[in-house]
């Protein structure tokens, strides 16, 4: 592969074309072990994008690092621009926008409040394994202990022993979604299912399909570093297909995520599986959403 683990792609340089320079390659690669040893012979030393991609077994810093961009792009004049670093770690810290199935952006009806400040703390806390708070819920989200402020009417997250707001749209729709229907202690663990078994499974064709071609773009070849994300998520290992996790948005509702690796016969690929439970406590919408959003935090999660 041409493009440097730095992110330039030597194929549309004219100095690789006319092989006046190499390509560096994936810090993973072949290619860069030879060029950190051309680098050190002519100059006494690599370049310290390369050199530590290489040592933290990195293919391509802008997609495969959690510290991109780091001090080693700022220290030196190459390859990008301060407005460009800038620009990209104002966004990383950022969540992509959060849109509803039908590309629109999410807006929270005052009314899905209105419905849950209603509820039985206690009862529903007892249907879905959470703690109840004077005026509110807690309940673990993957790696993130949330409370659901039912004063403030917002979602708040625990850093180091203070409730500070989180800003997260999706979240907030899905646990507003999810807590409102709740009204039972569903039975999980007799069957998994996927989209196609569900009984609204016609809604996630076409355009609605599960959004997981990231993941598998992401981890196909790097297994290892599926699995560091998910233990950063405090997933669970599961003996299914190559590589397979169960993650725990709410204590309730597990995702299974199933990662194939390509080969010979197969392009590979990635699933999600469901308990059956899970349509008795959300729509298909709202697990197209879940999806969505648990997707998003393994993609970014710390130290993958």
């Amino acid at each position: 592969m041409a493009t440097g683990a730095c992110g330039i792609n030597c194929d549309v340089c004219k100095l690789n074309i006319i092989g006046t320079c190499s390509t560096c390659g994936p810090g993973r690669s072949s290619q860069a072990v030879s060029k950190l040893a051309a680098q050190k012979n002519l100059f006494g030393a690599g370049c310290p994008i390369l050199e530590c991609a290489h040592l933290n077994d990195i293919d391509h810093c802008m997609k495969d690092c959690a510290l991109f961009p780091c001090e080693n792009f700022k220290m030196g004049p190459y390859p990008f621009s301060s407005g460009f670093l800038d620009m990209q770690k104002r966004r990383l810290s950022q969540n992509p926008p959060a849109l509803t199935p039908q590309d629109t952006d999410i807006v929270i009806p005052e009314t899905y409040w209105d419905a849950l400040i209603l509820k039985d703390i206690h009862t529903l806390c007892n249907f879905t394994l959470c703690e109840p708070r004077e005026n509110g819920i807690v309940f673990p989200f993957l790696n993130q202990t949330i409370l659901i402020d039912f004063g403030a009417r917002t979602l708040k997250k625990n850093n180091l022993g203070r409730w500070e707001p989180l800003d997260d749209p999706l979240l907030e729709l899905i646990t507003l979604l999810y807590f409102n229907r709740a009204d039972a202690l569903y039975p999980k663990g007799k069957k998994l299912v996927g989209t196609k078994d569900l009984k609204e499974g016609h809604f996630f064709k076409g355009p609605h399909a599960l959004n997981l071609g990231p993941l598998l773009q992401r981890f196909q070849d790097h297994l290892s570093d599926f699995d560091e994300a998910a233990i950063a998520l405090k997933a669970e290992a599961v003996n299914m297909a190559d590589n397979a996790y169960v993650f725990h948005p709410f204590p309730r509702i597990p995702l299974y995520y199933l990662i194939w690796k390509k080969d010979q016969e197969f392009d590979g690929g990635v699933d999600v599986l469901f308990d059956e439970s899970i349509e008795q406590c959300l729509d298909a919408a709202s697990i197209w959403g879940l999806v969505n959003l648990v997707t998003r935090y393994i993609l970014q999660a710390k130290n993958n």
